[in-house]
């Protein structure tokens, strides 16, 4: 990609126009860590880039973005601009073009704003960014205030920044951010939604979630975590403390590589904890039915947050089932390799387990289930049915609300070995039309 992507600024370079890698690429070269793309900078109009290279998509033209694909990628490649007001607070009016330089200006922080040569193998730096990263600050470029102002989602974007690559941040920086975190409300769903995931999809994710609640940003744009504080559990099975401690503790339990369904699982469990707290006869902290409400309030979030509908359903039934691993060892062994057998088992596993460790600790729930896993492993957790609605109809059965109840009947029985061919099956369903043809025994 590096080598594809200097032949792009020595063909720009060959044209009469001076070009450079340039924004987070170059900051993650300088830092020692893979680039995952590299976008140029350049003197070159649209235009005139267009000319250049035979493929390209015109993606952003009005703002001097060409897209040119060369070697099976995309690299963006960018006009030397300034902008213009911002009204939305997230897009430039108008733009103008301009030098390096100015171009460096007009970006977010000090480590975004430089530019290298790749032929020259040199760094371009107008806006104190290299002293920055060798300290470990991030820090905006010019006033904090009005970078922000032009462009809302720099809000999050700081705090994602300062976690994913473990920088302090600048006092003024942060003081605006604190001040400014009600402004966030005016970036669009789905691109908070993308910040949120990148911070909490990340090893750093606590860090982002402690900079998130102290910026106010997580008031703002997840108000059902921040009302778990100060929201009581029972100590005996919560020593950790109220239900924003223990979040935030299952967030730093979790393995560094994680699914987004588990960790906004995680964010989410709980969220109906303050709407079903009491405390019964005996002086004891209830939240009888929390992981319904939580599930009702889960959806909720995550169509406020516009996720997918795939991601969504993910969430939601961790949400609502995380109660159920406390009866795995009384279940039927039918019920328990349905459960099992749960697409989403391995994330409500995990959250079982860091939920677990993050209050009382217990995980023999967890050791009971994966103990059954390895013994059920010899063949499907579901095999294929024995029977179907077709075979219930060739012995008489007229279609309805009950062949569903029978056929569920049938497969509890296969599941628990009661029930082992087709023929068995077919026995039983015989018996039950023979001592009870209206109503057949399915318990």
């Amino acid at each position: 990609m590096e080598a594809t992507a200097t032949q792009l600024v020595e063909r720009l370079r060959a044209g009469g126009h001076e070009a450079f890698f340039a924004g987070g690429c170059v900051r993650d070269m300088l830092l020692g860590k893979a680039a995952h793309d590299i976008d140029i900078a350049t003197s070159a109009k649209p235009e005139e880039i267009q000319r250049l290279f035979p493929r390209t998509v015109a993606v952003g033209a009005q703002f001097g973005v060409i897209v040119v694909l060369e070697g099976g990628r995309e690299y963006q490649v960018a006009t030397f601009r300034s902008d213009g007001a911002y009204k939305d607070g997230r897009h430039p009016e108008s733009v103008a073009f301009t030098t390096a330089e100015g171009d460096a200006l007009r970006r977010d922080f000090t480590v975004n704003g430089l530019f290298y040569d790749p032929v020259e193998k040199r760094v371009l730096d107008f806006v104190g960014g290299e002293a920055d990263l060798r300290g470990g600050l991030l820090r905006c470029i010019g006033n904090p205030e009005a970078r922000f102002s032009e462009d809302k989602l720099r809000l999050i974007r700081c705090v994602r920044l300062a976690a994913s690559l473990g920088f302090e941040i600048d006092a003024e920086t942060w003081g605006a951010v604190c001040r400014m975190a009600s402004e966030i409300r005016v970036v669009s769903a789905e691109r908070l939604r993308d910040e949120l995931v990148r911070i909490f999809t990340h090893p750093s994710r606590v860090r982002g979630f402690d900079l998130l609640d102290e910026s106010g940003l997580l008031s703002e744009l997840l108000p059902e975590v921040e009302l778990l504080k100060g929201c009581e559990q029972p100590p005996d099975f919560h020593p950790e403390g109220d239900v924003f401690v223990h979040t935030r503790l299952m967030l730093s339990l979790l393995p560094e590589k994680v699914s987004v369904p588990l960790v906004f699982a995680v964010l989410l469990h709980d969220v109906g904890k303050p709407a079903t707290f009491q405390i019964d006869g005996t002086g004891r902290i209830r939240f009888s039915g929390h992981e319904g409400v939580s599930a009702v309030m889960s959806e909720k979030v995550c169509a406020r947050l516009r996720f997918p509908n795939v991601e969504t359903e993910e969430i939601v039934v961790a949400v609502k089932n995380h109660m159920s691993f406390k009866d795995v060892k009384n279940m039927r062994i039918a019920t328990l390799k349905r459960f099992l057998a749960r697409p989403t088992i391995e994330d409500e596993m995990e959250l079982h387990r860091v939920d677990c460790l993050g209050s009382h600790g217990l995980l023999d729930n967890l050791a009971f289930l994966r103990e059954k896993r390895l013994e059920f492993s010899n063949a499907p957790l579901i095999p294929p049915p024995l029977v179907t609605g077709k075979d219930l109809i060739a012995v008489g059965r007229r279609p309805g609300p009950l062949f569903k109840k029978i056929l569920d009947a049938i497969q509890c029985r296969q599941l628990e070995g009661t029930l082992t061919c087709r023929e068995e099956a077919l026995g039983w369903i015989a018996s039950q039309i023979e001592f009870n043809e209206r109503q057949p025994d399915v318990s």
